[in-house]
C-alpha cells in the first residue's frame, strides 16, 4: 500500500515576513547565462556600429562640402600638377620677382596654399602659378624633399570652366601688378577657346571680370583692341602702362593710317629688352601727337561745369577733354605736397572705379 505524502500548507500564526522573489539568474544554468551575455554584447555592438555609421556619414558629407568649397588642404606633388586646362592670365615669361618669392618661402614657408582641381590621380592648377613655379625651381635647385610637395586647396571635380577661370582671375584682380595687357590677352584667349561659350572679346571681359568696375572693363577692352593691332610685334605687353596703352589705342582707332608706321617701327626695333620697346611706343606717340593740337583746337571742346559744397566752402569744377579745374576760396599752394599727392591719388582712384 502506497502512502501519500501530505505537505503542510499552514504557516505559523503571527509570521508576516514577505516572500522574497527569486533572481532568475540564480535559477539559470551556465549555458543559458552565457547565451544571455552573448546576446547582450551583440546588441551593444550593433548599437555602437550604428552610431559609427551615422558619424561616418556625417563626416563624409562634411568632407564633400569642404572639398567643393576648396577648403581641404593637402600636400600635393608638384610634378602631379598640370597647367593645361586654363589659359594663364600671366605672361609665361619668367617673372623677375620669383626669386624674392623663393627667398620668402625658404625663410617662412608658404603662407597661402595654391588651389587645384582633382582630376583622377593628378591635379589641374587653378590659382597659384607663381607659387607653384617657385616650389618647382626650389626643388630642382636644392633637391630638398620639402619642395617636392606643395600645400594645395583641393577643389572637387565638376566646377564649370567659367567658374574656374573666375577663381583664377578674381585672385589676380586684387594684385596691383597685374597689367591691363595681361588681362586683355586672357580675354582674347578665353573668347577663342572652343570650350567656352563667349565668342567676342566684350562677352569674355564681362564673364571673366564681372567683379571689376565698368571703367576697368573699358580699359581692358581698349587694350584688347590695341593688341589686336600690334600684339604680334610686342614682346613685353605687360610693360605698357595704362596711360600709354590708352593713348596708343586712341591714336590708332582715330587715325588707322598710322598703324603701318607703328608696325614698321616695331619690326625694325632691336630686341634689347622691355625698355627699348616701351621707348619706341612713346616715340611713335610723340610723333603722332605733334600734328594733333591744331585739329583738336578747332573742335568745339565739350565741357562739364558744376558746383558743390565742401567742408572748406563752395567749389566750382570745370571738366573738359584732358583737363579738370577746381576753383575755391583758399590758397592751395600752402598744402603739403605729400598731402596733395595723397588727395590726388584718392581722387583718380575714385574716378577710375566709375
Amino acid at each position: 500500500m502506497t502512502r501519500r505524502r501530505v505537505f503542510d500548507t499552514e504557516f505559523p500564526e503571527g509570521d508576516d515576513t514577505p516572500l522574497q522573489p527569486v533572481d532568475p539568474d540564480e535559477r539559470r544554468g551556465p549555458m543559458a547565462s552565457a547565451i544571455a551575455e552573448s546576446a547582450g554584447a551583440l546588441a551593444e555592438r550593433m548599437d555602437k556600429e550604428a552610431e559609427i555609421r551615422v558619424e561616418n556619414d556625417r563626416l563624409a558629407h562634411e568632407f564633400v562640402r569642404l572639398k567643393r568649397a576648396g577648403l581641404i588642404v593637402d600636400l600635393v606633388p608638384v610634378d602631379a600638377i598640370a597647367m593645361d586646362k586654363l589659359t594663364r592670365d600671366r605672361n609665361v615669361a619668367r617673372d623677375g620677382e620669383i626669386d624674392e618669392l623663393k627667398e620668402s618661402i625658404r625663410s617662412v614657408g608658404l603662407s597661402n596654399p595654391i588651389q587645384v582641381e582633382a582630376i583622377g590621380d593628378s591635379y589641374e592648377l587653378v590659382q597659384g602659378f607663381r607659387r607653384l613655379t617657385a616650389f618647382r625651381e626650389l626643388h630642382a635647385e636644392t633637391g630638398d624633399a620639402a619642395y617636392a610637395t606643395i600645400p594645395a586647396g583641393i577643389i572637387a571635380t565638376g566646377e564649370t570652366l567659367e567658374r574656374l577661370y573666375r577663381k583664377m582671375v578674381d585672385e589676380n584682380l586684387v594684385r596691383r601688378n597685374i597689367s591691363f595687357a595681361e588681362m586683355a590677352m586672357l580675354a582674347r584667349r578665353y573668347s577663342e577657346d572652343p570650350n567656352t561659350r563667349e565668342g567676342t572679346i566684350q562677352a569674355a571681359i564681362e564673364t571673366l571680370f564681372g567683379s571689376a568696375g565698368r571703367q576697368k572693363k573699358n580699359y581692358i577692352g581698349h587694350f584688347a583692341s590695341l593688341l589686336d593691332r600690334i600684339g604680334d610685334l610686342v614682346e613685353y605687353p605687360e610693360e605698357i602702362s595704362r596711360a600709354l596703352g590708352l593713348q596708343l589705342e586712341k591714336v590708332l582707332s582715330t587715325e588707322p593710317r598710322r598703324l603701318s608706321d607703328l608696325r614698321t617701327r616695331l619690326q625694325a626695333l632691336p630686341r634689347t629688352g622691355s625698355a627699348s620697346e616701351v621707348a619706341a611706343l612713346r616715340e611713335f606717340l610723340a610723333s603722332a601727337s605733334s600734328v594733333q593740337p591744331k585739329a583738336r583746337a578747332s573742335k568745339a571742346a565739350a565741357k562739364t561745369t558744376l558746383r558743390f559744397s565742401s567742408p572748406g566752402g563752395m567749389v566750382r569744377c570745370i571738366a573738359s577733354d584732358g583737363r579738370i579745374e577746381l576753383r575755391a576760396e583758399r590758397d592751395f599752394s600752402t598744402l603739403d605736397r605729400h598731402a596733395l599727392e595723397a588727395a590726388l591719388d584718392v581722387f583718380f582712384k575714385a574716378i577710375d572705379q566709375e
